[in-house]
């Protein structure tokens, strides 16, 4: 792969990034309320606090040195204090990152599993009754808002069979398999919303690249040489059609930092999603402004990364 190629694509993502820097700042000097504003609405920081904090990110500055210092403060690892519980926001996202990591990559990675075995079945035997049955279930299911659908789960499993909680991490603090068990009770709802609402976007795109790859001259070729449709499909299919379904994949899993605000919120799961929930209903700017720019910055990360990969697998985007 061409250092020129990557060199490209590292450029694009820094200067993506660079804009997402940039819209943050702006964003919430927009809002009804200046920054300063929201910060003396809080009721637990002393005067003498509310004018530190308000002098450590120079919103006692014109506005072009508010956004250097901001900038400065960013890259350094600052990213404030909650105007609301008066914690290290970094903190904050560190202690919430783990369960949305769990939760958001689990339900991703069995939708992508899922969905890739079906894409392929369903697209290799297009108009068949699995291909036929899989569609319509996909399109229902990317159809379906994840909260309706979450809500409906839990008042079946949790509100009228009673099979697993109704919310939270886990009912226990104990430690082995027990507190396992515990946190996968707790998770399994949410890990089976999520799924649900994913798997439709793997499936439909798995299956549309399988059936424009069957038509390929080389699957003609390849069928004119004797070899069976479990070797062509295996050997010369799959590796060309799953292209577009890897770069699916890995952008997926850059929305893992962003967390699912509507899935965490509805399950009470104590990740990211809910803590931008909850964020917003207070209006708590600092806490807002890091995972705005946190999610972005993931997403930017991961789009290198399917970039330079999809570069590697098919040398001829390297030419685009």
């Amino acid at each position: 792969m061409r250092l020129r190629y990557i060199a490209r694509k590292c450029g694009w993502a820094l200067l993506t990034l660079l804009f997402v820097l940039t819209a943050n700042f702006f964003l919430f000097r927009i809002m009804p309320g200046d920054p300063i504003g929201l910060l003396a609405r809080s009721t637990r920081l002393s005067p003498e606090a509310l004018q530190a904090q308000i002098h450590l990110f120079g919103l006692d500055q014109p506005l072009p040195a508010q956004y250097v210092t901001y900038l400065k403060q960013t890259l350094s690892g600052n990213l404030g204090v909650s105007i609301i519980s008066g914690t290290d926001v970094s903190e904050m996202l560190g202690s919430r990152l783990w369960p949305t990591v769990l939760l958001v990559g689990l339900g991703t990675l069995i939708a992508a599993v899922i969905g890739v075995f079906a894409g392929i079945k369903g697209g290799w035997t297009r108009g068949s009754g699995f291909d036929r049955g899989s569609l319509y279930s996909s399109l229902l299911l990317y159809a379906t808002p994840e909260g309706w659908l979450g809500m409906l789960l839990l008042i079946v499993f949790a509100g009228t069979l009673g099979w697993f909680p109704a919310g939270g991490y886990a009912s226990n603090s104990g430690s082995g398999a027990a507190s396992f068990g515990d946190v996968a009770r707790h998770l399994f709802l949410p890990v089976l919303t999520l799924a649900l609402g994913y798997v439709g976007s793997f499936v439909i795109v798995m299956r549309s690249s399988m059936i424009d790859v069957k038509e390929e001259d080389y699957i003609s070729t390849a069928r004119a040489k004797g070899l069976n449709d479990a070797t062509i499909r295996r050997h010369h299919a799959v590796p060309n059609a799953f292209l577009p379904s890897f770069t699916l994949i890995v952008l997926s899993v850059g929305f893992i930092l962003g967390g699912a605000i509507v899935v965490e919120t509805v399950f009470s799961w104590p990740g990211l999603g809910l803590l931008t929930y909850q964020a917003i209903k207070d209006q708590d700017y600092p806490v807002l402004q890091a995972v705005f720019l946190i999610s972005s910055g993931a997403v930017i990360v991961a789009n290198l990364i399917a970039d330079i990969a999809y570069g590697y697998l098919d040398p001829r985007v390297e030419e685009v």
